[in-house]
């Protein structure tokens, strides 16, 4: 009983008071990393969303097309979310305050959220 795990000896070390401003600068980079990765999905998700269901109504579209060229879409944009979410819940296992391990995760959301958005400039870009 009077032994200590490991991770628990190191949790106590990574819990030591923070300042002010490391709380701060964490928050800003969680907030403007958040309305970035947001803004830059959100073209991609309204020309997708338009995209999926001009194929799912079209009549002239086979009925692969229907159910692979949304699921498609949705995975290419559920990525970034599922990318970020595990980073965060990493830090958290690690023992990192929630806004500390919410950084790492934000900006991962953010680097992300660049795939999607160059996916909509080169359809808009090559297309006919």
């Amino acid at each position: 009983m009077g032994h200590a795990r490991a991770g628990e000896a190191h949790a106590g070390e990574a819990r030591r008071k923070r300042t002010r401003t490391e709380r701060t600068t964490e928050g800003l980079t969680v907030a403007v990393a958040s309305a970035l990765s947001l803004g830059l999905l959100a073209g991609p998700v309204a020309v997708f969303g338009a995209t999926a269901r001009h194929l799912v109504t079209d009549t002239g579209t086979t009925v692969f097309s229907r159910f692979v060229v949304p699921v498609v879409l949705l995975a290419l944009l559920a990525l970034p979310l599922l990318l970020a979410r595990a980073v965060f819940r990493s830090g958290l296992r690690k023992g990192r305050e929630r806004l500390t391990a919410a950084a790492p995760a934000a900006l991962t959301l953010l680097a992300g959220s660049v795939l999607p958005f160059t996916a909509l400039w080169l359809v808009l870009a090559y297309a006919d």
